[in-house]
C-alpha cells in the first residue's frame, strides 16, 4: 500500500467505505504485557478489588464490543467471538485476546483494543500497590481473512 486508507485526497481523514468488499471470516490475535513488581505479583490472590485477572479478562471483552464508539474510524464490527485470557507469568501478567467476525473488514482493531483495556484493567487493579507498573508490547500477533491475507508476527 503506497498510501494511508484513512484520508482522502485532500488529506482530510475519513472512514473508508468497505461496502463493496465480500463478508468473509476473519480473525485477529493480539497480546499486551503488563510489567508487575513480585510483591504485587505475589499479593494478586488476596486483592480487595477482586480477581484482577478475571475483571480484565470480561473488560477486555466488553471493550472490544466497543471498539467503533473508542476508535473514531474503526466501523462497527458484528462480532462472532471475542476470547480474552490473562496469565500470571515471570514478571507479569501476559494477556492474549482473539476477535472473529464475518465481514467486510477485519477485526485487528477489536483485538488490540481488548488486548489494551485488559492491560489497563489490571493497571487500575494493582496501582494502590504499585504506580510503577508498565504496560508494554500491544501488539497484533496475528491476523487471518480479507484483501490483505494473513499476517503472523
Amino acid at each position: 500500500m503506497d498510501k494511508l486508507s484513512h484520508y482522502d485526497a485532500e488529506g482530510s481523514a475519513h472512514m473508508v467505505d468497505v461496502s463493496a468488499k465480500p463478508a468473509t471470516r476473519r480473525e485477529a490475535e493480539a497480546s499486551a504485557f503488563v510489567v508487575l513488581s513480585d510483591s504485587v505479583l505475589a499479593a494478586l490472590p488476596q486483592n480487595p478489588k477482586g480477581n484482577p485477572l478475571e475483571v480484565a479478562r470480561f473488560a477486555g471483552i466488553q471493550a472490544a464490543k466497543r471498539t467503533a464508539d473508542l476508535i473514531p474510524m474503526c466501523h462497527p464490527l458484528p462480532l462472532s467471538f471475542i476470547d480474552v485470557s490473562a496469565a500470571v507469568v515471570p514478571g507479569g501478567i501476559e494477556i492474549h485476546s482473539i476477535a472473529a467476525t464475518v465481514a467486510g473488514t477485519g477485526v485487528e482493531m477489536e483485538a488490540l483494543t481488548a488486548a489494551a483495556v485488559a492491560a489497563l484493567t489490571i493497571y487500575d487493579m494493582c496501582k494502590a500497590m504499585d504506580k510503577s507498573i508498565t504496560i508494554r508490547e500491544i501488539v497484533l500477533v496475528r491476523k487471518s481473512g480479507g484483501k490483505s491475507g494473513d499476517y503472523l508476527r
